[in-house]
């Protein structure tokens, strides 16, 4: 969509969800952040949680309103659904399908259940996405900071003729108007997001990080140098492409560093990884991955294969080395980190 538009502040009006209730559905990483983020953008927000629910006393410590999944759905105007993609489904039909009244607004962060027919909603809601492009430790720091996290809207349904504005008002309650809002798709969201987790942000970088660091281990160099070459400066070269685009990053790195990323990237991602990736992306979008990924994480699957590989993950070299040398960094809050989100 080459012509599609970015929202900004001005772009938004955050009184077309004045009056409104908005039930945040889940009070994990996304979900803390919109729900306070909206508390504090003036907006009346509920919290929509199962029953037993350890985020409960959380939630209500930070000043909101808890109510069970069907009972938050029943009493909102706008419906957040902020839990994990593979329990959306099942949720969706016990807790909210039988309470959505004509025109209240369903509202997603990820495309991937409306895109691959796992929630069909009925004709008479609005059906939207605003996803951030952060996660929501992030989406709540920036907000706080009087920033905010870029994010995508979506209109999927507009039973309303008022869901985009709708949907942006959201955008501005957490604050992503304050960076920018661009418009898409839930197919392209959903697409372009499973694969840049997959090919790039996540199954890339880590097994391209991982592979440098096994190098030159077993080339007889210390583990803890490896690490810090490998693994550490990786995030001091993403902040700088993050701030100034690649060629920011290549003015303020060595020129020995800048010719080397020139001769030896080429070297490593060959025609045959393009390849590699293209099928990639032709899984996710004949939804292989995603009857792949649903089947492991059902009851049938049990998640066995998803345990053991996390379990196999957690035992690498580079972990157990991580680990003991982020322990001498001075400002060092990794439990925080994990705990808050």
């Amino acid at each position: 969509m080459s012509d599609a538009r970015i929202f900004y502040q001005e772009d938004c009006n955050i009184s077309m969800l004045e009056g409104k209730t908005i039930a945040i559905i889940g009070y994990g990483s996304q979900g803390h952040a919109h729900a306070l983020n909206l508390k504090e953008s003036g907006l009346n927000v509920i919290v929509g949680l199962y029953e037993g629910s350890k985020s409960k006393a959380k939630a209500e410590a930070q000043g909101l309103t808890v109510m069970n999944t069907a009972d938050a759905a029943k009493a909102a105007d706008v419906i957040m659904i902020l839990i994990n993609d593979e329990k959306q489904a099942k949720m969706y039909q016990k807790d909210i399908a039988p309470n959505l009244k004509a025109g209240d607004m369903l509202m997603f962060a990820h495309g991937f259940n409306i895109h691959f027919g796992l929630i069909k909603p009925p004709a008479d809601v609005d059906v939207t996405m605003i996803a951030p492009k952060a996660p929501g430790h992030t989406v709540r720091s920036e907000y706080q900071a009087g920033k905010g996290t870029p994010a995508l809207v979506a209109v999927y349904q507009d039973a309303t003729g008022k869901a985009l504005e709708k949907a942006l008002a959201y955008g501005a309650g957490i604050g992503a108007a304050r960076a920018g809002i661009l418009e898409t798709t839930f197919r392209t969201e959903t697409e372009t997001d499973l694969f840049g987790e997959q090919a790039v942000l996540c199954g890339g970088v880590c097994a391209l990080m991982k592979a440098g660091f096994e190098t030159l281990v077993e080339a007889g160099y210390d583990e803890r140098n490896a690490y810090f070459e490998c693994i550490h400066e990786m995030k001091l070269i993403v902040d700088l492409i993050y701030q100034s685009g690649f060629a920011g990053m290549r003015y303020s790195i060595s020129n020995t560093a800048e010719y080397g990323d020139y001769i030896t990237g080429p070297k490593l991602i060959t025609d045959e990884t393009k390849k590699t990736m293209k099928k990639i992306l032709a899984d996710i979008q004949d939804g292989t991955f995603a009857k792949e990924f649903l089947l492991e994480m059902s009851d049938a699957g049990g998640q066995v294969h998803f345990n053991a590989m996390r379990k196999l993950q957690a035992e690498h070299q580079a972990e157990k080395v991580g680990k003991e040398i982020r322990k001498m960094y001075s400002w060092n809050n990794e439990g925080d980190m994990l705990i808050n989100n």
